[in-house]
């Protein structure tokens, strides 16, 4: 419910006023040890403390690739974006690290490109986003995943692209479409 949860936050209300939102705690950042003790550590402590304002998200062991992906496939048919993978000895790191990683599925599709929208900022002068039509009648930009290359000389209207996406809005658009790559001719 990611269109929702975003709603709330920009509306800056007290959180006693978000009814269904709960505060999810997946590590304690700054604890010595391992992931599996600061792990153990979080649930002792949401064992002590009021039930309701915020819970440790579960975890789970999976015993091979084939596990991984059914959790996975259950996690988005319920609605979540993805798994954040993690090992159990590595200790807390500020930042991105080798130890922790998201788990997203990326669905692909095509879409046509019916127009170019001029860049803004840095990329004035060139193409900001194509404007694209796919296979459903939606229109949408496309403009993240466009390299200088491309904004420079932009695929010709026309032109069948391939693009990722995370889901749909709840208007029915792709959420979050990144530009994949330029059909191959003759596919």
């Amino acid at each position: 419910q990611f269109q929702s949860m975003a709603a709330l936050a920009l509306q800056a209300r007290a959180p006693d006023d978000w009814p269904g939102v709960r505060y999810q705690v997946f590590d304690t950042p700054g604890l010595a040890g391992p992931f599996s003790q600061r792990l153990q550590a979080l649930q002792d402590w949401h064992a002590q403390g009021p039930d309701g304002v915020w819970a440790p998200v579960p975890q789970q062991r999976l015993a091979d690739a084939v596990a991984l992906r059914q959790a996975l496939d259950r996690v988005v048919a319920e609605g979540g974006e993805g798994l954040v993978l993690h090992r159990a000895d590595a200790p807390w790191q500020a930042g991105r690290s080798g130890a922790v990683c998201r788990l997203k599925p990326q669905p692909d599709a095509e879409a046509v490109v019916i127009g170019h929208l001029p860049g803004q900022g840095r990329f004035t002068g060139m193409t900001g986003a194509l404007q694209v039509r796919d296979g459903q009648g939606r229109t949408f930009a496309l403009g993240s995943g466009l390299d200088e290359a491309l904004r420079r000389q932009p695929p010709p209207v026309g032109t069948v692209v391939s693009y990722r996406y995370r889901g749909l809005t709840a208007h029915g658009l792709p959420r979050q479409p990144t530009f994949w790559r330029l059909r191959p001719p003759g596919v």
